[in-house]
């Protein structure tokens, strides 16, 4: 038995009656109640750190024999309330309370406190994740690649603010089609139809709000015949988004002809409620300084990123991903 039986069982009542105030209020399905209660838990349970991990033991009984059938008070669950408080300040708790336990359980394991972690709070709460996608995005290293990469682009001479700064947001270097697996000497076209088959999680790499329009998108100028890639629309920026695939490095002729395509979307399909048609260039490798100096002189809003498939991922990414048939069963 505990040599400072008095604390513990003020420490037990104490945390009694602050699972007892949350129940109440979560009844009302309150899940900020939930968060914030945890994270008070944990807090308590961090101010007798001293007492070692053995208490915890006993403290999990004793909550459950208080509150028979009651769950979510295991061992395991009170160490991650203590990691939650000492990890987690009293703001970014309140701005916690709109997701769920198990992503906050998850992020506590994937990620450190800091900026990289306060990214992908931010990500879940306007994306609305579930947790397997929050899993799925941290493996696969989103915030490296969206907040920190060197991202080539004229948005921010070509689009009025706030517009540019949304959409350079959006925007990934490289992008990760791991769900694509293709022969080394691939065909732009194979990789085309198996994102179509595989829509689903192609509007989830790319991001927020698209709307697939369609591949090889057909239109007609000055009575010639031209085909897009893949055509989106982005409800979140209200324009579309011209894609253009190639399989091998950028040059500055595939930047004219993505420029001529976006001229055509914003003449012909657009309307006077769209924003002006963003085209993002997707190549299997680029050279940053080519691709920056291509699009100094082009009017059009481009962006120019490289992809990966899921057979040619290069080390550092490939370690982070589940097998096919893992990430087959979670999706």
């Amino acid at each position: 038995m505990l040599e400072n039986a008095q604390e513990y069982k003020q420490l037990l009542n104490e945390v009694i009656k602050t699972i007892s105030e949350a129940k109440q209020r979560a009844m009302r399905g309150a899940n900020a109640e939930v968060i914030m209660s945890n994270w008070q838990i944990g807090k308590l349970l961090d101010e007798h750190s001293e007492w070692g991990n053995s208490y915890i033991d006993s403290l999990s009984k004793d909550i459950r024999t208080t509150f028979p059938g009651v769950t979510g008070y295991s061992v395991r669950n009170l160490k991650y309330m203590m990691k939650f408080a000492r990890e987690v300040s009293m703001e970014l708790c309140s701005k916690c309370c709109t997701i769920p336990w198990g992503h906050i359980m998850m992020l506590l394991d994937k990620t450190e406190p800091g900026s990289r972690r306060d990214w992908y709070i931010d990500a879940v709460i306007e994306n609305g994740w579930s947790r397997i996608v929050l899993g799925h995005q941290i493996d696969l290293k989103l915030y490296e690649r969206q907040a920190l990469s060197g991202k080539v682009s004229n948005f921010s001479r070509t689009l009025p603010t706030p517009q540019s700064e949304l959409v350079q947001q959006q925007l990934k270097d490289p992008y990760v089609f791991d769900f694509i697996t293709a022969r080394q000497s691939y065909e732009e076209r194979e990789v085309e139809q198996q994102m179509v088959d595989n829509v689903t999680k192609l509007l989830l790499e790319l991001g927020t709000g698209f709307a697939f329009m369609g591949r090889q998108y057909h239109f007609v100028v000055g009575g010639e015949d031209f085909y897009i890639d893949l055509l989106f629309y982005n409800t979140k920026l209200h324009c579309y988004v011209a894609v253009e695939l190639k399989n091998d490095k950028f040059r500055p002729e595939y930047a004219g002809k993505l420029s001529f395509y976006i001229s055509s979307i914003d003449g012909e399909l657009a309307t006077d409620v769209d924003n002006p048609t963003i085209g993002l260039l997707l190549c299997k490798e680029k050279n940053d300084v080519v691709a920056e100096y291509t699009l100094q002189d082009i009017d059009q809003p481009i962006g120019v990123s490289e992809y990966r498939l899921g057979d040619v991922l290069p080390g550092d990414f490939a370690k982070y991903l589940p097998s096919p048939e893992d990430l087959q069963s979670r999706i």
